[in-house]
C-alpha cells in the first residue's frame, strides 16, 4: 500500500510531527471547552439568561438561528469556531496545500518529480488525499474529545445529543474541504508557498469577519452568503442533533469545485521555476 501511494505517505510522513502536535493541541483545547461548560453554567459565564443573542454573537456560537452562546450547544459550538480552532485548521490546510505544488516549484524540485513516471494528476491526487486524511484526523480529534466529554457528563448529555456532536464533526470536515479546494487551486498556479499560506489565511480570517459583520449589521446581511462560516454552523448541529445537509452540500460543493479547478490549472500551467 505504501509503495503504491508513495507520494501520499511521504507527504504525511514529512509532516508527522506537525500533525501530531495539531491533533494533541485540538484534544487539549476541546477538553478545556468541555471542562468549562461542565463546571460553569453558560448563563453564568456570559451573564445572560440563554435567550436569543444579538446577531453578531451567533458567529461565536456557530449559529445562524436561535442558538445562544449562553447555552450548552452554543458554548460547545464556540469551541468549534474559536480563533484557536480556526488557526489549527488553517495551519494544516495551508501547510499541506502549499507543499502540494507551489513548494516544489519554489525550490525547483518539481522538475525532478516530472522526469519520473509520475503524472501531474497523480501528483496532485495523492497529495490531495494526504491533506484530506490529515483534515479528517484533526476534526476527528476535536469531535472525539467533545463526544467523550458529552457522554461522561450527565449535564451536557441532557442538553446536547451525541448525534449533534458527530453532525458538527461532519460539518467541520465539509468546512475543511471548502478551504482545501481553494488552497489547492492557489497552489496549482502559485510559485511560492507563502502565496498559498497567505491566501488560505486570508480566506479564513476574511470569511469570519464578513460573516460577523453580516450578522451584526442588517445592511450587510446579504454578504453572509459568500462566507464559508455562514454555512459552517456547529452550534445549530449540536442543538438539533442533525446535519444541516444544505449547508454541508454548499461547503462540499465549493471544495470540489476548487479541487476541479486545481487539476485543470495544474494540467495547463508551466512548471518551470
Amino acid at each position: 500500500m505504501r509503495s503504491r501511494f508513495a507520494l501520499l505517505w511521504l507527504a504525511l510522513h514529512r509532516r508527522r510531527r506537525m500533525l501530531a502536535a495539531l491533533a494533541l493541541g485540538m484534544v487539549v483545547f476541546e477538553s478545556l471547552i468541555v471542562v468549562i461548560a461542565n463546571t460553569i453554567p453558560p448563563t453564568q459565564l456570559f451573564g445572560g439568561q440563554g435567550g436569543t443573542p444579538p446577531g453578531a454573537f451567533k458567529a461565536f456560537s456557530g449559529s445562524t438561528g436561535d442558538v445562544s452562546i449562553a447555552s450548552y450547544p452554543g458554548l460547545l459550538g464556540a469551541g468549534l469556531v474559536h480563533p484557536f480552532w480556526i488557526a489549527m485548521q488553517l495551519t494544516l490546510i495551508g501547510s499541506l496545500a502549499a507543499a502540494a505544488v507551489a513548494a516544489d516549484v519554489e525550490t525547483g524540485t518539481i522538475e525532478l518529480l516530472m522526469v519520473r513516471p509520475v503524472s501531474r494528476g497523480r501528483l496532485l491526487a495523492e497529495r490531495t488525499a494526504a491533506l484530506a486524511l490529515a483534515s479528517v484526523l484533526l476534526n476527528a480529534a476535536a469531535t472525539g474529545t467533545m463526544a467523550a466529554g458529552v457522554l461522561l457528563s450527565p449535564r451536557l448529555h441532557r442538553e446536547v445529543p451525541i448525534t449533534g456532536v458527530f453532525s458538527a464533526g461532519l460539518l467541520g470536515c465539509g468546512f475543511a474541504l471548502c478551504l482545501t479546494g481553494f488552497a489547492l487551486a492557489v497552489s496549482a498556479v502559485g510559485r511560492r508557498r507563502g502565496q498559498v499560506v497567505g491566501a488560505t489565511i486570508a480566506l479564513g480570517s476574511v470569511g469570519f469577519a464578513v460573516n460577523f459583520v453580516a450578522l451584526a449589521w442588517s445592511r450587510a446581511a446579504p454578504l453572509r452568503f459568500v462566507s464559508p462560516f455562514h454555512y459552517y454552523t456547529p452550534g445549530d448541529a449540536l442543538a438539533d442533533g442533525t446535519v444541516p445537509w444544505v449547508s454541508f452540500g454548499v461547503l462540499a460543493g465549493a471544495g470540489l469545485a476548487g479541487l476541479t479547478a486545481a487539476f485543470v490549472l495544474l494540467a495547463r500551467r508551466d512548471l518551470a521555476p
